[in-house]
């Protein structure tokens, strides 16, 4: 009754606008390719159904391989004595129960302590994305001997734009796997597969500083910047390259711009933020997300506002762990930016971060084709340092793809500026929760 489809058909479907060659298309044709484009999913899901039972058999023979590889100790390589990681047999791999107080310490504990740990990786960060956002943790935790040797924080989001995801993590520029050696590695990736066909997801993100999986696609978009902080407070603006420390001294100096630091500007700091957001087109996160990493984590949140002449021009939530000072949700008012007030914000964070002992400055990713981001960072004597995301399209084709370069988004980046801010943030905030970050 129904043409077969193929088994590898993607969600993407191509739109219809670019089913006809460019021009002014008439109605009837626009009408047409839409009903096109419906009869097409209707030929894919019924091909789907038609094809289930086989599905599931593959999906189970695959679990039950799974199943009895982790089951099964893992036996060393021919060059196992030589390695420098001590050799473990069993990993046994387990979802981190976040009613256990004592789980979640010995969580933090190892992810705080570990090399690739970030904030991203902490219960604070799983706390509130699943309070603010409704996405399900799915922590999962390898343990030998009674003790935590690999960590996976992933959340199941349900996007109407890209479906089922497992993303490691949302709304955060890190995550991905922690692991001490190639068996706790191994266990969690097997692990992951598993989730992977228990939830029937259609694509896994994975945020990694560096690659963490054999067999995920590199996502080479990405970079970030770190650069190590000057032992003293006053070497922080001759540690600056002279551009920027002449742009942050004129702010201080020719503008009279001044800072003050404390969660009850959080407000403050959030309409700023917002505005900006609009500005650049993007979408805004809720005040509750907020309202919510400060409450999870005081000690290692700092939010800071600047002033010119007593009208708040400039807001930044920075975020802190173990050495290292993380500036990440920034707003400006785009008419004051004459006064340097960016060069001077991040000078005084940088100030206060030396005082407090922290040694290592992070900037935070970016896309590499946001030259404008790039350019600034570089502007203050950081480097690109690439990163090492992956993912993985569950289901064949390509993996789902909400950046906001995408063609599904370009309509409406261009409207979004021009929308009214009462209207843009609610309506970014219901919208982050299918877009996770």
């Amino acid at each position: 009754m129904f043409p077969r489809a193929n088994l590898h058909f993607s969600h993407r479907l191509t739109p219809p606008y670019r089913r006809l060659p460019a021009g002014r298309m008439p109605a009837g044709c626009r009408l047409y390719n839409r009903l096109d484009g419906f009869i097409e999913y209707l030929h894919f899901f019924m091909a789907e159904w038609r094809v289930k039972p086989a599905l599931r058999l593959r999906r189970l023979v695959a679990d039950n391989t799974a199943m009895s590889i982790a089951a099964s100790p893992i036996q060393p390589g021919p060059d196992a004595a030589n390695s420098p990681q001590r050799y473990r047999s069993s990993v046994a791999v387990s979802v981190l129960a976040r009613a256990d107080h004592a789980a979640l310490a010995q969580w933090d504990a190892y992810v705080t302590s570990a090399a690739d740990g970030t904030w991203f990786h902490t219960t604070a960060w799983m706390t509130a994305v699943q309070t603010v956002f409704g996405h399900e943790p799915i922590y999962l935790q390898a343990r030998a001997s009674g003790k935590i040797v690999g960590a996976l924080p992933l959340f199941l989001v349900r996007s109407l734009f890209g479906g089922r995801m497992l993303v490691s993590v949302p709304y955060g520029v890190y995550g991905g796997v922690i692991a001490e050696d190639s068996a706790a590695r191994l266990a969690l990736r097997e692990a992951l597969m598993r989730e992977v066909g228990r939830l029937r997801v259609a694509t896994v993100h994975l945020r990694s500083m560096h690659p963490g999986f054999e067999g995920f696609e590199p996502n080479n978009r990405y970079v970030t910047f770190r650069r190590e902080l000057p032992q003293k407070p006053e070497e922080v603006l001759a540690w600056l390259p002279r551009k920027a420390r002449a742009a942050a001294r004129n702010g201080e100096h020719k503008y009279g711009l001044t800072i003050e630091s404390g969660h009850h500007l959080l407000p403050v700091l959030w309409r700023l933020y917002s505005a900006g957001m609009r500005r650049l087109a993007s979408i805004n996160y809720p005040y509750r997300f907020f309202e919510s990493l400060v409450e999870c984590a005081p000690d290692r949140t700092l939010a800071s506002v600047v002033y010119y002449r007593g009208q708040a021009i400039g807001g930044l939530l920075t975020l802190t762990l173990n050495k290292t000072v993380m500036p990440y949700f920034v707003g400006l008012d785009h008419a004051y930016l004459f006064t340097n007030v960016s060069n001077f914000l991040y000078l005084k964070v940088m100030q206060w971060a030396v005082r407090q002992g922290y040694r290592t400055f992070d900037f935070g990713r970016s896309r590499r084709d946001n030259t404008g981001c790039c350019n600034f960072k570089r502007f203050h004597g950081f480097e690109m340092i690439p990163l090492g995301y992956q993912h993985l399209a569950c289901r064949g084709g390509k993996a789902v793809d909400l950046t906001p370069t995408g063609w599904r988004f370009g309509l409406a980046r261009r409207v979004w500026p021009h929308l009214p801010m009462a209207l843009t943030r609610p309506l970014g905030a219901w919208l982050s929760g299918h877009i996770p970050g």
